[in-house]
């Protein structure tokens, strides 16, 4: 009898991350910030999957509970069916150069006393991907070109880049390994409209040559996720609140913090824009030190009932995979 084969690269199960509140001399903890409360999705292999919110809502600190770099309060994350929630720092090496990270700023992100060359080629030295120093230009080379940066670039410091070559270098960094999954945590936020196309297209190229990489892409802007994710996942406060593909999320949205966040995207169309439903959300984000009681968009939701302040509504699927946590939906 043959093995079912598991399609999904990463399988996040009720995952929370808090963060403690303490005070006084003695560091006495009062209190919790509860970054990520309950979050659970999968990402199948060869697949993009856009996570979307407000800033603060938790989608960086998902990303570095999956990178190991935050130990999860509580939950499970399968990766390649392995749970990595609770592996030791050792375990986490040995699993780490198949996943990479694409940092928000490629400003900081970039060591400036290193040259391009060093910065692409540290992590073949760290997992001991090559065998010499001629294999180990090779690979940094070929790196280059397939980023489309010229391999002339190869000693220059960050500093004689610019900001969508530097981001460049950090895709090439991040693809030394050959990693199975990429964490892009806001690439393209800090870079120019016309470059951000370009680094969104060479993504895209990369996981058209590449086999099964998978991609989780972390944004605040609903508009840019469009265009490079298969599926689109949004968060609020902690919580995902609809996740579906991303055409249907485009075409048919129902949660009404989804339907809000959509509403402010500029529509190219004078008339069309003029004529669309615009949605205005009221009030501030409530703080994740001190969240509201049931739903946590109920304060600010223009669908809200009494009923939303007294349950917590769970992720449901209402069909063709679309999830929706809201019990007016």
């Amino acid at each position: 009898m043959n093995q079912k084969v598991n399609n999904d690269i990463l399988d996040v199960q009720d995952l929370k991350m808090y963060f403690p509140v303490t005070r006084g001399l003695l560091r006495r903890k009062v209190a919790d910030v509860k970054a990520v409360d309950g979050v659970s999705f999968k990402l199948k292999r060869d697949e993009t999957l856009g996570l979307v919110g407000e800033s603060g809502c938790g989608k960086t600190t998902i990303g570095r509970c999956i990178l190991g770099l935050y130990k999860p309060t509580a939950g499970s994350i399968f990766f390649e069916d392995e749970d990595i929630a609770n592996f030791s720092e050792n375990k986490l090496r040995q699993i780490r150069s198949k996943m990479a990270l694409i940092f928000q700023d490629p400003y900081s992100s970039l060591d400036p006393r290193q040259n391009a060359g060093s910065i692409v080629g540290e992590p073949l030295k760290i997992h001991q991907m090559v065998m010499n120093k001629s294999e180990y230009r090779d690979r940094v080379e070929e790196l280059f070109r397939i980023v489309g940066l010229d391999t002339s670039m190869i000693d220059r410091f960050p500093h004689e880049f610019s900001g969508g070559q530097r981001q460049r270098i950090g895709v090439a960094r991040a693809l030394a390994c050959n990693p199975n999954l990429i964490v892009c945590d806001e690439p393209i936020s800090a870079l120019d409209v016309s470059i951000q196309a370009q680094i969104i297209n060479l993504l895209e190229e990369l996981q058209d040559s590449v086999q099964e990489l998978s991609y989780l892409f972390i944004a605040h802007d609903l508009s840019v996720v469009r265009h490079i994710s298969d599926r689109v996942a949004v968060m609020y406060l902690g919580r995902i609140v609809e996740i579906c593909k991303a055409r249907e999320l485009y075409d048919n949205p129902l949660h009404p913090y989804t339907r809000a966040l959509l509403s402010a995207i500029p529509i190219p169309d004078p008339f069309v824009e003029e004529t669309r439903e615009r949605i205005i959300l009221k009030g501030e984000v409530p703080s994740p030190l001190n969240p509201p009681p049931g739903c946590p968009f109920h304060p600010r939701c223009f669908m809200a009932i009494p009923e939303c302040s007294q349950t917590v509504p769970p992720l449901r699927d209402i069909g063709d995979n679309h999830q929706v946590a809201c019990i007016r939906v």
